[in-house]
């Protein structure tokens, strides 16, 4: 069957260092003498089914025999029990060498491929590059030339589009807000109510809160008599006023005497009695 026509070609040849593998039901009981049972997992995709363990496997004979052997095989490098252990794929060639072709790490029951060095520089340099070129393009959108001042340099166009990114960072910060769901609020305690109760008690021990202030009436009549009463009063005085401004527009006759009638001193000479 042709593999590329469903589409597992590029399965295939996926690089390994960006893929893991596990399984749940070993997670629990991982533990040094079965993690290589673990790692020979026929959905294991690093494990390889025509190294030399499978055959020692099928035949259950002990791992011991794999020294007596040439070819591919994987072996236990380092143990850090619970969560660490790490695992070689090798090729034998006698049983004092052997080459190395890959190491796997398993943490928390995943496994993962080490990378190797070359995979490790080649990774640096690409970031040091990348970092590189948009350094080096932020720097060439800055630049200016003019046929008579030649080349210089402007931050102007930086200062704008870095406040309009401001802008839409928060216009998108308050529409995630707005589409956020309220919080539920929790209720309170037993102990909660409790205790707010006691320092709302507390508060009003230090802060008692101000009387209204009450209007003393002495007659101890009813508010509205006594604004009647001020209204007639007002009134009256009113009508005094204007009849004391009609009295002084009548003429009076001087009396006798100045202060009463039998005063001589306002009288005129010729009525005065001749004695």
């Amino acid at each position: 069957m042709n593999s590329g026509r469903l589409g597992l070609a590029p399965l295939l040849q996926e690089n390994p260092l960006w893929i893991s593998w596990h399984d749940s039901n070993w997670i629990p009981v991982l533990n040094p003498g079965n993690v290589m049972d673990y790692f020979s997992e026929k959905s294991n995709p690093f494990y390889d089914r025509t190294c030399n363990n499978e055959i020692v496997r099928m035949q259950r004979q002990s791992l011991e025999l794999l020294n007596n052997m040439t070819g591919v095989e994987y072996i236990p490098l380092h143990v850090q029990d619970p969560i660490l252990y790490v695992i070689r794929k090798q090729h034998r060639h006698s049983p004092t060498e052997a080459t190395p072709m890959a190491d796997y790490y398993i943490i928390a029951g995943t496994v993962y491929q080490a990378p190797d060095l070359a995979s490790v520089f080649n990774s640096r340099i690409l970031s040091t590059v990348h970092h590189l070129q948009t350094a080096f393009d932020e720097a060439s959108s800055y630049s200016r030339y003019h046929p008579s001042k030649g080349y210089s340099w402007d931050f102007s166009s930086n200062k704008a589009s870095t406040h309009a990114m401001a802008e839409q960072v928060a216009e998108k910060t308050k529409t995630q807000t707005k589409k956020e769901a309220p919080v539920k609020e929790e209720p309170s305690s037993i102990f909660q109510r409790q205790r707010v109760d006691m320092l709302l008690g507390d508060l009003l021990r230090k802060f008692p809160l101000p009387l209204p202030q009450m209007t003393n009436n002495p007659t101890g009549g009813n508010p509205s008599d006594a604004g009647n009463a001020s209204n007639n009063h007002g009134g009256a005085a009113g009508d005094s006023d204007h009849v004391g401004s009609d009295a002084t527009l009548i003429k009076q006759e001087p009396t006798e005497g100045g202060t009463g009638r039998g005063g001589n001193s306002d009288v005129p000479p010729e009525k005065k009695m001749k004695l």
